[in-house]
């Protein structure tokens, strides 16, 4: 998979993981579960790579010099 996401974007989809994930703590009953939804950009952040940004052909990734 080819980098897509920048540092400044991985630090801001680390903090929304980790504010969602937060909810399953937090939260009763099964409305709790919504904080599994914090996976997917702590995963997407972790890899440096998402899926959605690649479809778009977006990229916060600096260009590399040739």
């Amino acid at each position: 998979m080819k980098t897509n996401v920048g540092t400044l974007d991985r630090i801001v989809r680390v903090l929304i993981g980790l504010g969602l994930g937060s909810l399953f703590f937090l939260l009763e009953g099964p409305v709790r579960f919504v904080g599994v939804i914090g996976l997917v950009p702590l995963l997407t952040a972790a890899i440096g790579s998402c899926p959605l940004y690649a479809v778009l052909g977006l990229s916060t990734c600096p260009l590399e010099k040739e």
